[in-house]
């Protein structure tokens, strides 16, 4: 029989990231080979990708990426799409055959316009009205899920492990500036092709190792934020924390890791008096969004990316930088399999941000996002 320390038990799932914070894109072969280098960590049952900067050519439009079970789902979300949207461009996403990568929804982009009409009745912000469609479209339509909702970004997931879904989503031949993977060991939820990670809204995406056991009270806190959580999966609601927290509440991103990564009480009075009130104040006025239970994730926008572990760091995170690079991963050994020589490797603690931004930004959250007005057509060349 095989004994504790003959066997190797890995703490769940894989992440891993990549940016380039000069805005020079590279392909998806790195990040394959990174998130490949960790393949124990996975069992088949999900692999995932979200890709910053592939679609210049349509850098003001949505792009939406959804999967059907089947064609009545596609015709009624086609519908509804075409009701609120001029559409730019409708096709399938390109996939190779790939002999392990069975059962595929039909999956679908779009590259969308809101109609400027539709967006007055939310006070004429156009994200809120992509993210409330979005809303929409999980929860109400049978058979459809959206991938992604982006500008100049998207999402390529499934089921599988994470580098059959790199080769049947044909990475090698996207170039972007920022790539986050994920490899998926489920423990309490299905795999299915909706419930691999990335989770998006917008230009977010989030991949997550660990399990958020305060599940029940964020789900609860951002409904009431009209937020709907119809993935089957925890992961799905830390996402709509940070769009909550960073969009629509207006908070900086180190308050909203404050929040959700808040300091243990009696570490506050070492902060100092103005602080410690600050973190005291925003502890009691968002305590249901405090994410309890072992996690490590990755939270990206069209921005940069932030690295985030639990507070006391019961899942493992590793950092490096190489030149303009900035690497994140479960791993050490996934980011030493694309970078060799780096200038800096580390092991960030529990509740303690890696942020890369990409150069001239300041935040995660772009100022256009916030409040964004109705914006004109979007065209492709």
């Amino acid at each position: 029989m095989l004994r504790e320390g003959k066997i190797r038990i890995p703490s769940g799932c894989a992440v891993s990231g990549i940016i380039n914070r000069k805005g020079q894109v590279f392909s998806g072969i790195d990040i394959v080979d990174s998130i490949a280098n960790m393949r124990e960590r996975s069992n088949g049952l999900g692999g995932g990708f979200a890709a910053y900067g592939i679609y210049p050519e349509y850098r003001d439009c949505y792009a939406m990426h959804i999967f059907y079970d089947d064609i009545k789902a596609k015709e009624d979300t086609d519908y509804y799409i075409n009701r609120n949207f001029e559409v730019n461009l409708s096709e399938r996403i390109p996939v190779r055959k790939v002999k392990v990568i069975e059962n595929q929804p039909i999956i679908w982009r779009y590259f969308l316009s809101p109609i400027p009409r539709r967006i007055e009745d939310v006070g004429g912000d156009e994200d809120e009205f992509m993210a409330q469609f979005v809303m929409q479209i999980n929860a109400m339509i049978e058979g459809a899920f959206v991938a992604s909702s982006g500008k100049n970004m998207g999402a390529f997931k499934g089921v599988g492990y994470p580098e059959d879904i790199g080769e049947f989503y044909r990475l090698d031949e996207y170039k972007a500036y920022l790539w986050t993977a994920h490899g998926r060991f489920p423990t309490n939820t299905p795999g299915w092709w909706g419930g691999a990670h990335p989770f998006t809204l917008l230009d977010w995406s989030v991949v997550h190792n660990g399990e958020i056991s305060s599940y029940d009270t964020n789900r609860r806190f951002v409904e009431m934020y009209d937020y709907k959580c119809t993935l089957q999966t925890d992961t799905e609601v830390i996402i709509y924390l940070f769009d909550l927290l960073l969009r629509k509440i207006g908070l900086s991103l180190e308050e909203a890791v404050s929040v959700v990564a808040a300091p243990f009480w009696e570490d506050l009075d070492d902060l100092g008096p103005l602080k410690s009130r600050q973190l005291r104040n925003l502890r009691i006025l968002y305590a249901s969004a405090l994410l309890n239970g072992p996690f490590s994730i990755i939270l990206a926008s069209g921005n940069g990316l932030m690295a985030l572990n639990d507070r006391i760091k019961l899942r493992p995170l590793v950092a490096a930088e190489k030149d303009e690079c900035l690497y994140v991963a479960s791993e050490e050994a996934a980011i030493r399999a694309v970078a060799k020589d780096l200038d800096r490797v580390w092991a960030p603690r529990g509740g303690e941000a890696v942020v890369g931004l990409l150069e001239g930004k300041s935040d995660l959250l772009s100022a256009s996002s916030s409040g964004r007005k109705i914006a004109g057509k979007c065209s492709g060349s």
